[in-house]
């Protein structure tokens, strides 16, 4: 396995696999990897003959500096996960490489950016449609792949791509849980003891919601009203938001479900360190069915 540090050098990594006609798959990653990581490199795997692996904790998409400090960062076993995995390459670049000394230029997807986490992280997706497309650059893919946890980021990443007109697949890969439902995160190590057991809340909330929808509930305040009583069964629990968005342009739901809706949430729970709060986040597409069956 090659560890690249410098742009330069995995473009011209790039450039000789695709003179030799190798397809390249790129997973952007902040590092401290988990099996949710893993499976995107899977997934990579399934469709390129080269995965590069980029870990970089991007300081960008950071609105608290003390956030960036508390990111978990496991560098020796990231590197031994990417071998076990069978990566061809990991990009490891500094800060430096990614924005040298006065840097200046930034990507913003204006309207995708605005709800949900944009909405109490002014600046994060500028941060992150930045270095997304820094790494696309750098790494030059046939197709990236990102976890659908982080829907709103993935929306993002697709819209750059479209109105950039870069030629890369993006694909997105369902979220994996742990075996009680949890969204795998790397912030999850920072929940312990009840803080744990009630960061549930968010998984009991979207099955709150999918029974209700199930059901035969279409109303978006009657759905909405669901979920946030299974989040106030969490007293540790503070929900930042829970919001009904149509999936692609992230816009507001209607008074009345009748298509595929984005179900989006957010909650930050206490540290176990007991130094402020770690912030959760879940989805899922409800009414996913009516794309199956043809209906919007």
């Amino acid at each position: 396995m090659d560890v690249v540090e410098t742009t330069r050098e995995l473009q011209a990594r790039a450039d000789a696999d695709r003179a030799r006609g190798r397809r390249i798959a790129l997973v952007p990653t902040m590092g401290a990897l988990h099996a949710g990581h893993l499976a995107l490199v899977d997934e990579a795997r399934r469709r390129a003959d080269v995965v590069v692996v980029s870990i970089f904790v991007n300081p960008a998409q950071f609105d608290a500096r003390a956030d960036l400090a508390a990111y978990p960062r496991t560098l020796d076993a990231d590197l031994a996960a990417c071998r076990g995995r069978g990566v061809e390459r990991v990009f490891l670049p500094d800060e430096r490489e990614l924005y040298p000394e006065g840097y200046q230029t930034w990507i913003e997807v204006a309207e995708l950016a605005k709800p949900l986490c944009g909405a109490s992280r002014p600046g994060h997706f500028r941060g992150v449609a930045t270095v997304v497309a820094k790494l696309l650059v750098a790494a030059k893919p046939h197709v990236a792949v990102f976890g659908q946890k982080d829907f709103q980021q993935l929306a993002l990443v697709r819209r750059l791509v479209r109105d950039l007109g870069l030629d890369v697949e993006i694909v997105g890969l369902a979220t994996v849980r742990e075996s009680d439902g949890l969204a795998l995160s790397s912030r999850n190590v920072h929940l312990a003891g009840e803080a744990r057991r009630q960061a549930l809340c968010l998984a009991r909330a979207l099955d709150a919601a999918t029974s209700a929808v199930a059901a035969g509930e279409r109303r978006r305040d009657a759905v909405l009203a669901a979920v946030r009583e299974a989040i106030a069964k969490a007293p540790l629990a503070r929900l930042d938001y829970a919001e009904l968005r149509d999936p692609e342009t992230l816009a507001p739901a209607p008074a009345l479900l009748t298509a595929p809706t984005l179900l989006a949430l957010a909650a930050c729970l206490p540290r176990r360190d007991g130094q402020g709060e770690v912030r959760l986040i879940d989805n899922r597409v409800l009414l996913a069915q009516h794309v199956r069956e043809g209906r919007s």
